[in-house]
């Protein structure tokens, strides 16, 4: 049976910072009740309304489930002592408290909401104090107000702080005109809980609100399979259909978001299509700045390209091959260049000879990458400064924008060589905005290769760029690194023909475990990383071997595998600290990974060197865990220590397995990879491909070898809509037209 109380909070016994979830003891009429649920800003002193019913506790004894509460404005004086004295209200301690009710009486709220001017009548207030108390005194009553909105629609705490951190006292009333704003505006809040809030607010399934930002939803669920674009007749169509109204309803609001601008319509080789603004003004941008730098005039190297060759052969002791001098030769000949090839083909090997080359003649030189890994990996490789392309752009708080790129078209990069490694990873967008930075007459050498996994973001980058046959691109075949002697790389290469992998061979670097069942094989990798390839080949089970899997939720999913590899590997332990979330625990010694770029955060070198920016796929290490303090620390791979609060642990997940998408750009001394049943768009030969070839020194396969047999016959990876290629076909014929 439902109940309601009314009292003053006198004790929070528990109170979880995360999803605001409370015990605490209210004064009912002189007596004691226990509560419990989540009651966001709940703080001692006040006096409220609970509504709910009573269950039994083992330990606490009979509590009211609380349903729904609401905060009352003290009236007597003593309740606005006691308020004012509690602490909620900054500047206002227990003493200046009783002065003010003693100056003000039973008007004292009054006064600090309405003439907050007033305070300076009361002993030891200025006019600065004054302003303090009083926007402290509006906040807090908003922040509650708006708190106890959100939680009837089900918005936990952290959500309602962004919220509120956006809107400010403007939120209950822009969320109640459109809660679809919730979807647009907040990152995690998407158009379904933004729908069930607007569904027991009471809006009708063919509002505009709803059908525009369901629109969006459904595109954006399309292109998130990193297509750019969507035919008009199947958006329509999808969006009908999973918002249950009208086609010609849809097609109606369609036309109107056509004419705002909130998508782009445009016709493509004869059909209808919509793309999300924004990736059509980026694939225009990147298809439009690299034809302006691969014709665009630039500084002359007249020297004889066959010696400045032969003298880098001689410096590294190597014998190049005709297609690598190429290569080399063709970087100074041509404003934008790809090259292109599997492990062990000389890629980094002919990146060396092009830095060699330029820096005999004074030319400037700028190294990127899309991840921190790639980066570095690229440091280690050319003994030159690599970084990020974020990095390179300046990623950071842009003045009138928020988060932006403070390396643009207006404020270039000043250099005369651009080169990127790992372009497979990059986006559509991400690539506009390096173009955008890059000014004419600089040369561009993009470096990948095209058998990976492509980026996780929309676009086909680096495969258009190649299928245009605009942009000069070398293919390396050859193999070269570790010789024939690497399994990992000839196998690597025997995949991506489409060839069997050839399996235990003796003293070599790559082996398959034949097990069935998903519980065997799980059960394998434990003690595969656990004991058996740490006593073998004497690695460290948590920093140099590295789970890879194709999926996140299956039994072999990363999320089960890091459940599974964190209890045997970094068990529970009376004097490590542990932070626990309800679906998963952080502890000390645990093997982590960030998970988006994050630009602002500090960190520092054992050398006492600071700085700032850590980056989606570093990998580190939980050295300190603080639940006093509310913080936790990473050291990182690359000796980055960093401090994150309880609140940024989103951004942080474990990484004793991996997925492999998350795995590109990154090497490992040993790759270990789950192989059996999934779903087939996972089970492609480009995954497993992008998987062995993350791996130094040992790859240890376990599963049902027909599952390894079917991932290489699957070469039919979805193909990406993406309009790069098509800009650059209807360029070429234009062109043919023409001659």
């Amino acid at each position: 049976m439902s109940v309601e109380i009314r009292g003053t909070v006198e004790e929070i016994i528990y109170k979880n910072e995360d999803n605001g979830y409370v015990i605490a003891v209210v004064d009912h009429d002189d007596m004691p009740v226990y509560i419990k649920g989540t009651i966001p800003f709940i703080s001692e002193g006040e006096s409220m309304i609970f509504r709910g019913h009573y269950v039994v506790h083992k330990t606490y004894g009979e509590q009211l489930e609380v349903e729904s509460c609401e905060v009352i404005t003290p009236s007597s004086v003593e309740d606005i002592e006691r308020y004012l004295a509690s602490g909620l209200v900054r500047g206002i301690g227990p003493a200046t408290a009783h002065r003010i009710v003693e100056k003000f009486g039973d008007a004292a709220l009054d006064v600090i909401q309405y003439n907050p001017e007033r305070l300076t009548e009361v002993a030891g207030i200025g006019g600065s104090k004054a302003q303090v108390i009083a926007e402290s005194f509006i906040d807090q009553r908003v922040v509650k107000n708006v708190m106890l909105f959100l939680q009837k629609y089900g918005i936990s705490v952290v959500y309602g702080m962004k919220i509120y951190k956006l809107y400010g006292q403007e939120a209950i009333r822009l969320i109640s005109e459109n809660p679809y704003c919730l979807a647009e505006d907040i990152d995690g809040i998407g158009f379904k809980k933004a729908d069930e809030i607007a569904q027991k607010m009471g809006v009708v399934k063919a509002s505009p609100y709803r059908l525009s930002s369901g629109i969006k939803y459904v595109l954006h669920q399309y292109v998130g399979s990193g297509h750019t674009f969507i035919g008009k007749d199947q958006l329509t169509l999808l969006a009908s259909e999973q918002l249950g109204v009208e086609l010609a309803t849809v097609e109606g609001v369609l036309s109107d978001m056509i004419i705002k601008g909130d998508v782009f319509f445009t016709t493509m080789q004869g059909q209808n299509v919509i793309f999300p603004t924004q990736l059509y003004e980026a694939e225009k941008g990147v298809f439009t700045q690299l034809l302006a730098l691969n014709d665009a005039p630039y500084k002359l190297i007249e020297d004889n390209l066959e010696k400045l060759i032969e003298s880098f052969e001689e410096e590294e002791g190597i014998a190049l091959d005709t297609l690598q001098a190429e290569a080399i030769k063709h970087s100074v000949q041509n404003g934008v260049m790809v090259i292109t090839g599997g492990p062990g083909t000389g890629k980094t090997t002919i990146i060396k000879g092009i830095i060699k080359l330029f820096e005999t003649y004074n030319f400037s030189l700028m190294l990127a990458a899309p991840t921190g890994r790639a980066a570095k990996r690229m440091t280690e490789a050319t003994h030159r400064e690599s970084k990020t392309i974020h990095r390179l752009l300046e990623y950071a708080f842009v003045e009138g924008i928020g988060q932006g790129f403070n390396k643009n078209q207006d404020n270039p990069l000043v250099t005369d060589v651009v080169i990127i490694d790992e372009l497979s990873m990059v986006d559509i967008v991400l690539m506009n905005h390096l173009l955008n930075a890059i000014p004419l007459g600089t040369r561009l050498i993009l470096v990948g290769d095209a058998d990976q996994l492509p980026s996780v973001g929309a676009g086909n980058v680096l495969g258009d760029i190649i299928r245009s046959e605009m942009i000069y691109t070398t293919w390396l075949e050859e193999i070269f690194r570790q010789g024939q002697e690497s399994m990992i790389v000839t196998n690597a290469h025997r995949i991506n023909r489409g060839e069997a992998p050839l399996l235990n061979e003796k003293n070599q670097d790559f082996y398959f475990i034949h097990r069935k069942s998903h519980k065997d094989i799980v059960e394998t990798i434990r003690d595969l990383c656990f004991e058996r390839l740490p006593d073998y080949y004497q690695v460290d089970p948590i920093k140099d071997i590295q789970v890879l899997s194709p999926m996140k939720n299956s039994d072999i999913g990363t999320l089960n595998l890091n459940r599974v590899l964190q209890e045997r590997l970094n068990p529970k332990s009376g004097i490590k600290e542990e932070k626990v979330f309800p679906s998963r625990t952080y502890r000390e010694g645990d093997k982590v990974m960030q998970v988006r770029n994050n630009y602002e955060l500090s960190w520092q070198l054992a050398n006492g060197t600071q700085g700032k920016g850590v980056y989606n796929g570093d990998i580190g290490l939980i050295t300190l865990i603080d639940n006093k303090e509310r913080v936790l620390e990473v050291l990182f791979d690359d000796g980055k220590r960093c401090l994150y609060t309880f609140d940024q642990l989103d951004d942080l997940i474990l990484a004793y397995a991996a997925t492999v998408h998350k795995s590109q750009g990154s090497e490992f001394r040993v790759v270990v990879m789950p192989i059996s049943y999934g779903p087939p768009l996972l089970l492609s030969r480009n995954v497993l491909y992008t998987a062995i070839t993350r791996a130094k020194e040992l790859v240890v396969l376990v599963g049902d070898e027909r599952y390894l047999h079917e991932m290489i016959r699957n070469n039919n990876n979805r193909e990406r809509h993406s309009a790069l290629g098509e800009f650059f076909r209807m360029y070429r014929e234009e062109l043919e037209l023409l001659t």
